[in-house]
């Protein structure tokens, strides 16, 4: 690179010229690979760490989906549509394996069908990102072409790869701006659309609860919509069994379906058991940061046993129940859910009411309470570990 040349800052795409280049030791005619350099541009560009500054005349790609050689090195199975932190060059984005195209025999290079990856496998897989990075192949450019992926949830690294190329439909499609937004849709509504996620073992009360609360909202005047697990079941989620890809996938897509009826200005009601705090964790990224609101369902495993009205847990015990929540498939309880509901302690109908009193005030920040209900007693020490101030107990 040398002054005037012209240059491309991706991903924005705006163009200007190297004006000098500069370095401790003063101007230099001309910046080569491996130099450390200060650029002075032309014009004021906004470009910010993770673009990439290239030559216009050969710049590089941009894309959110790829074709892309991946190395599992966790010892958790990698789960295809859960949510993971890619990181590529400088750039962070959230990221999910949307197809597994195939397993590669290491021994033999033969291609295997795979539903999963686990532990030193390696695979092509189709990889989606939340954003568009700059990127080029592996093949082309190591420090642009190659990522690592990130447990969320505990930080650690739990896989590597390489790109190979963007998919076509990651530059066919677009965003469409809307000139009427979640904020007037909400007015027209005169009300605060906000996601209720009702978290909790099976027969913990969940689905009661967010009915009694829809029913009260409806009495109010306000317009409100339940999504329950069981019922989902039956239409959108049908093709979906219980195995722990089957239940992220069935949670992102009853998140996505909860973010756009919130964008539509409704107080929306999820009642799953969404057992996984990683999915959940996805579901809170997909909304505003007060329009979600977590609702733990306290309920002890003997008690929704005791109440059993599906018989499910009766199956289970005989063993006619796979990959049953709270038997064979673990339940992760929310850390620091906004409200806990110890239903041992407090009646459905009390519990409904004071979760209408949340939906139809007018205050901001209803995200940052953690209220537990039948106790009364707000947990200080989740909010120390997320550095809020504890709310009143009076609240």
């Amino acid at each position: 690179m040398q002054p005037g040349e012209r240059i491309r800052v991706v991903p924005s795409g705006t163009e200007t010229t190297v004006k000098s280049i500069v370095t401790f030791d003063g101007e230099r005619s001309v910046a080569r690979e491996g130099q450390s350099v200060t650029l002075c541009l032309s014009d004021e560009v906004d470009a910010s760490r993770g673009d990439v500054i290239c030559a216009a005349s050969d710049p590089v790609q941009v894309g959110d989906q790829f074709e892309a050689h991946l190395l599992w090195m966790s010892g958790s199975a990698l789960i295809p549509r859960r949510v993971y932190t890619a990181k590529i060059h400088a750039n962070y984005a959230r990221a999910t394996v949307s197809n597994i195209k195939y397993r590669i025999d290491v021994n033999s290079g033969a291609r295997l069908a795979a539903r999963t990856i686990r532990l030193n496998d390696i695979a092509v897989v189709n990889l989606s990102f939340d954003k568009p990075v700059p990127f080029e192949p592996y093949v082309r450019n190591r420090a642009l072409g190659g990522f690592i992926l990130i447990d969320r949830q505990t930080k650690d690294t739990v896989g590597a790869g390489m790109i190979h190329f963007a998919l076509r439909r990651s530059s066919n499609v677009h965003w469409q701006a809307i000139d009427v937004g979640p904020a007037q849709r909400a007015a027209l509504k005169d009300q605060r659309a906000r996601c209720f996620w009702f978290t909790g073992l099976s027969g913990s009360g969940k689905s009661t609860i967010a009915n009694l609360l829809d029913k009260r909202l409806h009495s109010a005047g306000k317009h409100s919509f339940l999504l329950d697990g069981d019922n989902v079941r039956h239409g959108l989620n049908r093709d979906l069994g219980f195995t722990e890809a089957d239940r992220v996938e069935n949670i992102r897509r009853v998140a996505e379906v909860a973010r756009l009826m919130v964008d539509a200005g409704l107080i929306v009601l999820v009642a799953f058991i969404s057992p996984y705090r990683a999915d959940r964790a996805y579901a809170r990224s997909l909304f505003r940061e007060s329009e979600f609101v977590e609702v733990f369902v306290d309920t002890p495993l003997e008690i929704c046993e005791l109440r059993d009205t599906k018989g499910l847990y009766a199956k289970a015990r005989a063993g006619l129940l796979a990959n049953f929540t709270g038997f064979d498939s673990p339940y992760e309880p929310p850390e620091a859910p906004t409200v806990s509901l110890k239903t041992t302690e407090v009646a459905a109908m009390a519990a409904a009411e004071r979760l209408a009193q949340l939906a139809l005030e007018a205050h901001d920040g209803v995200d940052r309470g953690f209220l537990e209900l039948g106790a009364f007693e707000p947990q200080r020490d989740a909010y120390a570990a997320r550095g809020d101030r504890a709310p009143d107990p009076a609240v």
